[in-house]
C-alpha cells in the first residue's frame, strides 16, 4: 500500500525574543517620570511606557501635562500634585501605591524632585515601605554643565537663591567656599541682580549664563560678572536661565563669548517649562509646564 508522500515542512520563523532589558512595571511602585525641559524630541521611550501602562499619572500642571501626552497619543487619568497641596495628595499617592495601582510622578518639565515637588512624596513613599523607581531623562542642570566649559568633576547645585538681598548675599558667600563649579537656578527677573551680586561677592569668576536650553532660541553667555551685566544693560534677555559659576582661580577654558549658539534648530520647541527647566517667554511652547524652576525652571 503506497503511502501519500509527507509535504515538506513550512521552515518556522524565529520569534524575537523579548528583550531582557524591558522589564514589566512593577504594581505599588512610584516611577518618577522625567518630561523634556523644552525639545519635546528629548522625551525617552521608556517615558513614553511607563505613562502609557501606568495607572495614573500625577502632575504639577494637569493641562500642561495633557496636552504633553496628547502630543504622544497618550490618554491617561490626570491627578494634581504640586507645592500647595503635596501633604493632601501625598496621602492619596501612598493609597493608590498599597492598592497596587502605578503611579508616574511627572513635573511640568525635567526630572521630578529637582527644584520642584516630588521630594516630599518620594520621602513619605520610601518611609512607608513601598517602593520608587525613576525614569532619568531631561534635566536642565546636566544639560547646562555639561555644555558651559567650567569644570565638571566637582560640582555643587544650589537650586535656587533666597528672595531677600540679605539672605542672598550670605548664600553666596557661603557657595563661593565650597570647592568646584556652582550651579544655580534663576527668573530672568532676578539675572541681572544676581550679576550685580556676583560682583560684589565672587568678582573673578567665570559666569556662564544659559537661556532657553534646547530650544529654538539657546543661548549661551560667557565671562566674568562684570561682562556679563554690561551685556545685560545692553540688551536684557527673557527666559529661565541655568547659571555656572566657576571655581576660585579657574580663570581658563572658558573665553568670553555673547550671543545665541545654533545647534537645536527648528526641532519641536513646544514643550516649554515654566521656570529653570529651559523655559522662555520669546518661543513659541506648550503652554504648561512649571513656572519657576529650569527644571520647571531649566532641566
Amino acid at each position: 500500500m503506497e503511502t501519500a508522500p509527507t509535504p515538506p515542512r513550512e521552515p518556522q520563523q524565529a520569534q524575537p525574543a523579548a528583550s531582557p532589558s524591558v522589564a514589566p512595571l512593577v504594581p505599588g511602585t512610584l516611577y518618577l517620570v522625567a518630561t523634556p525641559i523644552g525639545n519635546l524630541e528629548d522625551i525617552t521611550l521608556r517615558a513614553l511606557r511607563v505613562l502609557k501602562e501606568c495607572t495614573v499619572v500625577a502632575a504639577e500642571d494637569t493641562r500642561r501635562t495633557g496636552q504633553l501626552l496628547t502630543h504622544f497619543g497618550l490618554r491617561k487619568p490626570l491627578i494634581s500634585y504640586f507645592r500647595f497641596n503635596e501633604a493632601r495628595r501625598g496621602a492619596e499617592i501612598l493609597d493608590r501605591l498599597r492598592m497596587g495601582e502605578i503611579v508616574a510622578l511627572v513635573t511640568d518639565a525635567g526630572t521630578p524632585g529637582i527644584s520642584d515637588p516630588g521630594e516630599r512624596v518620594v520621602a513619605q513613599v520610601l518611609a512607608a515601605g513601598l517602593r520608587v523607581e525613576s525614569i532619568p531623562g531631561a534635566c536642565a542642570l546636566v544639560v547646562g554643565l555639561t555644555a558651559s566649559g567650567l569644570p565638571t568633576e566637582s560640582f555643587h547645585f544650589a537650586g535656587f537663591l533666597p528672595h531677600k538681598s540679605g539672605q542672598r548675599a550670605r548664600r553666596l558667600g557661603e557657595l563661593g567656599a565650597i570647592p568646584g563649579t556652582l550651579v544655580l537656578y534663576e527668573s530672568p527677573f532676578r539675572v541681572e541682580r544676581l550679576l550685580g551680586e556676583l560682583q560684589r561677592i565672587l568678582p573673578g569668576r567665570r559666569v556662564v549664563l544659559a537661556r532657553e536650553l534646547t530650544k529654538k532660541f539657546e543661548e549661551w553667555l560667557r565671562g566674568t560678572p562684570a561682562e556679563l551685566a554690561a551685556e545685560w544693560a545692553r540688551r536684557p534677555r527673557k527666559g529661565e536661565f541655568v547659571v555656572m559659576i566657576g571655581p576660585a582661580g579657574d580663570g581658563q577654558g572658558v573665553e568670553t563669548t555673547m550671543g545665541t549658539e545654533a545647534g537645536c534648530g527648528e526641532a519641536a520647541d513646544t514643550h516649554e517649562p515654566a521656570g529653570a527647566n529651559g523655559a522662555g517667554e520669546d518661543d513659541e511652547a506648550l503652554e504648561s509646564p512649571q513656572g519657576r524652576s529650569p527644571e520647571a525652571a531649566v532641566a
